[in-house]
């Protein structure tokens, strides 16, 4: 049993950076101030649109439409009626190439359905005359297939750098096989057309697989981002140990549940083969062990924070931390985790530069919204 796991089982996290905000000497160590903006309902994603406001979602099934300074809000009725359970409800949303034009939003969230349960992407035109609604909401995806749980729903979206496309992620609902089944999306990276159809040229679909399918052997990933090269990374959760960061290329297979760098729940030895060179598997450009909990997934390219351009932020959730990430080319290296004192559910960057944390409102934490911009 590596160290790592003995102290897992000890309850020992060794977490990098400070102590949690309102902790003795915890301000002064950290590199940015944190502007409590807002605060929500067990919030999940959130996005910006292109005049600085911006959309939000709560698990229970609201999406609200937040002014730039968070002093207003107005509940953005006619999304779909959510499974609230567990880890399911509203998930992600991100507003779509040419959103000033065409106002439409795409989203994610967990149904009912035969067979059990699944998470959903659909897409709606943002409507403000009057009260805030999406109008002509339409279902683009269905995972496939529904089975009994409430978790690893996965459900995050992110459009290729050329607007064609739609990356959308289905975690393999806690049942582990899902992610080697060619004839499933569960534990897959999709890649879609703009209307939710199966992209043309996908690498896996004359091998007989689900003609969706961009990557698999996926566990349970919680963000996808593009960086400025056009190069798709994503974490996910690993089982106890071996949450992960991976460069996602087409057609590879990540892996899971046949190797991991963690090892089942409550397992008393490395039951899972870690990752090991000519295994087959694309190995992750890093992971961790203790575990962060990933959530939300960050590319940052502002002004404010020159030296952090091009690197990743991610969200930790069980770690109650903000974690940088070092990318060179396609490279990834661990670099600053900043204590925040509060599970950290998604990371975003914002029109100024600032980079935005939405905590995750369970936990204990409050599910506050926090802009980050320099000191001094």
């Amino acid at each position: 049993m590596t160290l790592q796991h003995r102290l897992k089982m000890f309850g020992i996290v060794l977490l990098g950076g400070c102590a949690a905000p309102g902790s003795a000497g915890a301000e002064p160590a950290l590199p940015f101030k944190t502007e409590i903006i807002a605060d929500f309902d067990a919030p999940w994603a959130m996005a910006f649109l292109p005049d600085g406001r911006m959309l939000v979602t709560e698990k229970r099934g609201q999406l609200l439409l937040v002014a730039a300074d968070g002093k207003a809000r107005q509940v953005v009725s006619g999304t779909l009626p959510v499974d609230f359970a567990g880890q399911g409800g509203l998930m992600d949303v991100v507003p779509a190439p040419g959103f000033a034009i065409n106002h439409l939003v795409y989203f994610s969230f967990s149904e009912r359905g035969p067979g059990g349960k699944g998470v959903v992407l659909a897409r709606g035109r943002l409507v403000e005359s009057g009260n805030a609604r999406l109008e002509a909401v339409e279902v683009l995806h269905r995972a496939t297939p529904y089975l009994p749980g409430n978790g690893h729903y996965s459900g995050r979206i992110a459009f290729s750098p050329d607007g064609k496309y739609l990356f959308y992620a289905n975690g393999e609902r806690q049942k582990f096989t899902p992610a080697q089944n060619p004839k499933m999306s569960l534990g897959k990276v999709l890649r879609l057309t703009l209307d939710g159809k199966a992209a043309p040229g996908n690498p896996l679909a004359a091998k007989g697989f689900d003609p969706a399918v961009w990557s698999y052997g996926h566990r349970n990933i919680l963000g996808l981002a593009f960086d400025a090269q056009g190069r798709l990374w994503e974490q996910e959760m690993g089982p106890e140990g071996g949450d992960e960061v991976n460069l996602i290329a087409p057609g590879k297979n990540y892996g899971w549940p046949r190797v991991s760098n963690g090892r089942n729940y409550g397992a008393t030895t490395d039951d899972i083969p870690d990752h090991k060179p000519g295994d087959g598997y694309e190995p992750p450009k890093l992971s961790w062990n203790p575990v962060i909990s990933p959530g939300g997934l960050m590319i940052y390219s502002g002004k404010l924070f020159p030296k952090w351009r091009g690197d990743a932020f991610i969200g930790g959730l069980s770690s109650h931390a903000l974690i940088r990430v070092d990318l060179n080319g396609a490279a990834a290296a661990k670099g600053d985790q900043w204590a925040m004192g509060a599970r950290i559910r998604d990371v975003e960057e914002g029109p100024d530069g600032a980079i935005w944390v939405l905590e995750d409102g369970g936990g204990g934490s409050q599910g506050r919204l926090l802009k980050l911009t320099p000191r001094g």
